[in-house]
């Protein structure tokens, strides 16, 4: 007998590594306590129909659309590359969507929503037990930004998908779980529009066009050995427009190392140096990659004066959310900091494994 099926997904924080996935360097994310939830009970219909509370919308989703899927429609490309891996697809469902994560805001709303569509449509099949986390990352970075030919790289989907603290390596797509004692953590929602795409096409762009610029000289150059004695060497060749670009892909990928050499056990866990090596990474993504606006950097600094370890943005920046690193003495006055200097929202969340 065919049941009603409930799918979730969790949403997710960039912790080092932001603008990096696109370079296929490194990233350090984690998933939180915030979900994208999908249920449904089954129809004799030959398309889905799910009503999208949050924005308060209904979404039909044909069974036989194989060909006409339009910009961003995930619902569809999902299905597209399900069937492709050889999965059929034929019993439809009407339900509910809905979630508690922020939407266009940096927690990646919309790389939930496909994890949690994907493993929605493989219990309807009765095959979510015998398909990895892995995978189901590699179908949603598939349907998402491959399919769409989107700018963005792999951390969201990967990260969504396997749940908890992770170092993924988006060179091979390898992860290694690291450390998740970090304490409480709190996200501010600043209340500007994230602005995803151009923020990352310019970044993008630019960060290539530098690497591109030293690599026509020196031949060998591995973006992935390089440290502070080669940005400083070769700095020279790339044009001045990419400098700030050429900074922030060496020296991000550098504190990135440095935050894993500690969460994965190898050092001792200071939250303190851990903090301060995210604002660290903020400044780069402040001040090179040109990504935070004005009113969130007061926001954030706002944070750390109230006792925050360490804030940054999270996402693509340009808008969005906010993540503080605090302790149970300083989370309330972190929340209310955020507060007073013109976050819409702020709140404690958690790591969570899914």
């Amino acid at each position: 007998m065919i049941k009603s099926i409930k799918a979730k997904a969790p949403a997710r924080i960039c912790f080092f590594g932001d603008h990096q996935d696109y370079l296929k360097l490194p990233v350090i994310a984690g998933t939180i306590n915030r979900y994208i939830h999908v249920e449904g009970e089954p129809i004799n219909e030959s398309k889905f129909n799910f009503y999208l509370s949050d924005i308060q919308e209904n979404k039909l989703i044909y069974l036989n659309n194989k060909n006409n899927i339009v910009d961003g429609d995930y619902f569809h490309s999902v299905l597209y590359i399900l069937r492709k891996a050889g999965f059929d697809f034929k019993q439809a469902y009407q339900g509910n969507i809905s979630g508690t994560i922020p939407i266009n805001a940096g927690l990646s709303s919309s790389s939930a929503l496909v994890v949690a569509w994907i493993r929605f449509l493989l219990k309807s099949v009765d095959q979510e037990k015998n398909v990895t986390d892995e995978q189901i990352g590699r179908w949603a970075y598939e349907a998402e930004v491959s399919y769409f030919k989107q700018p963005g790289g792999l951390m969201d989907q990967y990260t969504i998908a396997q749940g908890g603290l992770l170092y993924i390596d988006t060179l091979t797509t390898q992860s290694e779980r690291l450390n998740t004692n970090l304490g409480p953590l709190v996200i501010a929602e600043s209340g500007l529009a994230k602005k995803t795409l151009k923020v990352l096409q310019n970044a993008r762009s630019y960060s290539q066009r530098a690497i591109a610029a030293v690599k026509e000289k020196i031949t060998d150059f591995d973006l992935h050995k390089a440290d502070e004695k080669q940005y400083k060497e070769y700095a020279s060749l790339v044009p001045e427009e990419f400098q700030d670009h050429w900074y922030a892909a060496i020296h991000n990928h550098i504190l990135t190392q440095k935050a894993r050499a500690m969460l994965s056990g190898k050092q001792a866990l200071n939250l303190q140096q851990l903090g301060s090596w995210m604002d660290a990474h903020q400044k780069i993504l402040q001040e090179r990659i040109q990504n935070t606006p004005q009113a969130m950097q007061q926001q954030l600094e706002a944070a750390r004066n109230a006792g925050a370890l360490g804030a940054k943005v999270i996402g693509s920046g340009g808008g969005g959310c906010m993540v503080a690193m605090v302790t149970e003495e300083t989370k309330e006055a972190v929340i209310r900091a955020f507060m007073d200097a013109g976050a819409a929202r702020a709140y404690e969340v958690e790591l969570t494994m899914q």
